[in-house]
């Protein structure tokens, strides 16, 4: 629900705050009195365009709109999915320059407008006279005749059903081109591949035939630094001998001799065995250096050969593996591909299939909600004056190969207003008050479904009165009961059922607004009877209209 509204420096209006209850909450007041400006500044909250301005003298103005929605309701979903937190409250503001430059924000949160936007769409539902959203966007006709016939289900069931028809065709389609673009190219794909195959490249292989040449061309040089390394350590003078003469000397001492060289004794020894794996290892290295010319060209031819293969098919050596697998692919294609396209068409109709059959039955259903829904609205034109018109929910059929993840149908709300009239869109209705009227009847028909946070019907019951007046309250009534609505009338009989009753005036060039009590209500819903001078009979009937109105409410708390 809206749980408040807060109005600063827009139009007339300096300050306001009001405090809506659930249920039916009702705006009254005369004519230029302000009405619009407060509901224009509950758009401009919400993201609307709106006729909102700063009110003059003023350098911003700014509109807040906080809503209490239900726990899954969409408005929650929405704003999980852009990281926003989302507490009990949602709080909606806007605020507008003088130079009309306005900033949106989101509990807090400065964000685009657009996305205000999204979120005031799925919290507040505004039917009058110029603004009329959901039900006559053609759009949300589907999801509004799904909802009604509790199909919901079954259009998932046939929209995932055409995803997995849409997949099919897709890797159908891709088997299919492959398959044609390796028969064009037959020959060469071909020959390519069993060029790349007999070549065999290996992944980094350029890199290792670089290195490995590169070290054979330094070969000979490398040896000989080993060799000569080599008769340090073990030629008559080199280290090695060195050592062992050493040892032997200290050998020969006496025994007391050698316990006191005894470290250095051991010294030596650690040092002839670090020698000797010095040793071991350089001879390793002199064995793995291969000279060979020979093996240096091959290394050679390899490597050049890499290099060429690259350039012929104008990649980097390092991706001609892959490439070898995709020509193998492509060779597959020419010699298998008969049979992996038959599988895929196989697929594919099977899936068609299911989706078809899914579909249809989704159709179906559709028809007879559609049938319910157009009895449910025609219930409800008569009342409210709109007894010529008519309604119909307009299914078109689509081939079974056009068919959408939607179903097998478009799907429309048409209304013919006058006897004999071709049917057409909603929007088609002439008058302001005749559009609001319709859409009470379909918001009543539809009730069942899950709706915003807060509807808002601006003179919903203009042009009517005496039993169409009480039969709009009536239903609005109704539909309060799982809705909160707010509502700008002029019709004493659906004033009388307010669960919060409004009164907007004009003060010295200001707009002011009330929250009435009891008695002020029956006060000014005697006016709306009578005009300026208020009488007694007045009073005695605004009383009556008060009586009867709440009489089904408090039936309904009895029965809670």
């Amino acid at each position: 629900m809206l749980s408040a509204l807060t109005i600063r420096d827009i139009v007339l209006i300096e300050q306001a705050a009001l405090e809506f209850a659930p249920g039916l909450n009702v705006l009254t007041g005369e004519t230029g009195a302000g009405k619009s400006i407060l509901l224009d500044s509950l758009g401009l909250a919400v993201g609307g365009r709106g006729r909102a301005s700063v009110r003059a003298g003023a350098s911003q103005g700014s509109a807040t709109a906080i809503f209490e929605p239900g726990k899954n309701h969409a408005a929650r979903a929405l704003l999980e999915s852009q990281d926003m937190a989302c507490g009990d409250e949602i709080v909606l503001r806007r605020t507008l320059a003088a130079d009309g430059r306005s900033r949106a924000f989101i509990n807090d949160e400065a964000v685009g407008v657009g996305l205000l936007k999204d979120l005031g769409a799925a919290l507040l539902e505004v039917h009058g006279q110029q603004d009329d959203r959901g039900l006559f966007d053609t759009a949300t006709h589907r999801a509004l005749l799904d909802g009604f016939g509790a199909l919901n289900g079954d259009a998932q069931t046939v929209a995932a059903l055409h995803g997995e028809w849409a997949t099919a065709r897709t890797a159908l389609e891709e088997l299919q081109a492959l398959a044609e673009r390796a028969q064009a190219e037959a020959e060469f794909v071909r020959a390519a591949a069993m060029e790349l195959s007999d070549f065999a490249p290996q992944e980094g292989e350029e890199e290792r035939l670089a290195g490995e040449r590169a070290l054979m061309m330094n070969a000979a040089r490398i040896v000989e630094d080993v060799s000569s390394a080599l008769e340090s350590l073990q030629g008559d003078r080199g280290a090695q001998t060195g050592l062992a003469q050493a040892m032997k000397k200290l050998s020969r001492m006496n025994e007391e001799a050698r316990k006191i060289a005894a470290p250095a004794e051991a010294a030596l020894e650690q040092a002839y065995a670090l020698a000797e794996e010095a040793r071991q290892e350089l001879q390793s290295l002199q064995s793995r250096l291969d000279t060979d010319t020979n093996a240096l060209e091959r290394k050679e031819e390899r490597l050049f050969a890499l290099r060429a293969l690259a350039r012929k098919y104008g990649v980097l050596p390092d991706q001609l593996p892959n490439l070898r697998d995709d020509y193998a692919a492509k060779q597959d294609a020419l010699s298998a591909g008969g049979g992996q396209i038959k599988k895929a068409e196989a697929k594919v109709s099977a899936a068609r299939e299911a989706y078809l059959t899914a579909a249809r039955k989704l159709s179906k259903s559709r028809e007879g909600a559609s049938k319910k829904l157009e009895a449910a609205v025609a219930g409800e034109l008569a009342p409210l004056k709109l007894g010529h018109a008519k309604f119909r929910v307009a299914l078109e059929k689509l081939d079974d190969d056009k068919g959408a993840a939607t179903g097998l149908e478009r799907i429309a709300f048409e209304v013919a207003t006058v006897e004999g009239a071709a049917f057409g869109g909603l929007a088609k209705i002439a008058s302001g008050g005749e559009l609001a009227r319709f859409s009470l009847a379909l918001k009543v028909a539809l009730a069942q479904m899950s709706s915003p946070a807060a509807m808002v019907f601006d003179e919903v019951d203009r042009g009517v009165g005496g039993a169409v007046a009480d039969a709009v309250g009536e239903r609005l009534q109704r539909l309060a009961e799982t809705t909160q609505v707010l509502l700008v009338t002029h019709s004493p009989q659906v004033a009388a059922r307010a669960a919060r009753h409004f009164r907007i005036s004009r003060v010295k060039d200001k707009t002011r607004i009330e929250l009435l009590d009891d008695e002020q209500r029956l006060e000014e819903i005697a006016r709306m009877l009578s005009g300026a001078n208020v009488t007694a009979e007045a009073r005695a009937a605004a009383k009556r209209l008060m009586a009867e109105a709440s009489g089904p409410v408090k039936k309904q708390r009895k029965r809670a």
